[in-house]
């Protein structure tokens, strides 16, 4: 399968050097040049991955990625965002606007193609686990059906991101069993964990959120202190 990708920049040099690059790795590529226009393109052809910059006119990339979230055709979609900004509290904002991963301008074109494999390979990862057969996983009130990618709390739907999916699905099908920010990042992103602490928690701060009625006393994941996270035994 070729995997569909849509890249979102207001700058053309940036637009035809990463389709170029996409497009000779064998990926099928669509470009738009502000956030209203790739949300268009994005209902029109669906894609596996987004690249979406940061800075843009029209709507910008937080604007932008918080709307493709609320589009249920697109919530296995991956959003990576990509920005000359490299300030903490940028990556944040994209994070909590419910961005994948954050890719620094610039880059080159062998790191820009193998994030976007990583990415894909996760993306493959979870489409090959709902053929699988029905999982579900519980934990008190709080219930994981795998094979619908569905996630609910005392029969509520959360919505998730792939990441944060992702994540609380390995500590829940792990319950009781306590994983580093490191041993997550490397299970999750399948890249070593270098500087992935920020990365990490503020994921599972997003988690907390919107699975927890207090995320400051936590039912469900729990902090050991020094050592990591992880799902209490029901």
């Amino acid at each position: 399968m070729s995997h569909r990708i849509l890249l979102i920049d207001d700058e053309d040099d940036i637009l035809e050097f990463i389709r170029y690059n996409l497009t000779k790795a064998g990926y099928e590529v669509y470009t738009a040049r502000n956030g209203a226009e790739g949300l268009q393109q994005a209902a029109a052809h669906r894609p596996h991955l987004i690249l979406l910059d940061m800075m843009m006119p029209v709507m910008d990339g937080i604007e932008t990625c918080r709307a493709l979230r609320r589009d249920p055709a697109l919530k296995e979609t991956m959003v990576v965002f990509l920005s000359a900004l490299g300030e903490e509290e940028q990556q944040l904002a994209g994070f909590g606007a419910g961005a994948d991963d954050y890719i620094p301008k610039p880059f080159n074109p062998l790191e820009l193609v193998a994030r976007v494999k990583s990415q894909l390979r996760r993306y493959t990862q979870l489409g090959n686990a709902a053929e699988s057969g029905d999982s579900i996983y519980t934990v008190g009130g709080l219930s994981i059906n795998d094979d619908l990618k569905e996630v609910t709390v005392d029969g509520e739907v959360v919505k998730l991101t792939p990441i944060e999916y992702n994540i609380l699905l390995l500590l829940v099908k792990n319950q009781g069993k306590v994983f580093s920010i490191n041993q997550i990042y490397e299970s999750i992103w399948n890249e070593d964990a270098i500087g992935a602490d920020n990365t990490v928690a503020v994921h599972i701060r997003h988690i907390r959120e919107k699975i927890e009625i207090n995320p400051k006393e936590p039912r469900y994941l729990k902090v050991v202190w020094g050592v990591g996270y992880k799902i209490d035994k029901n």
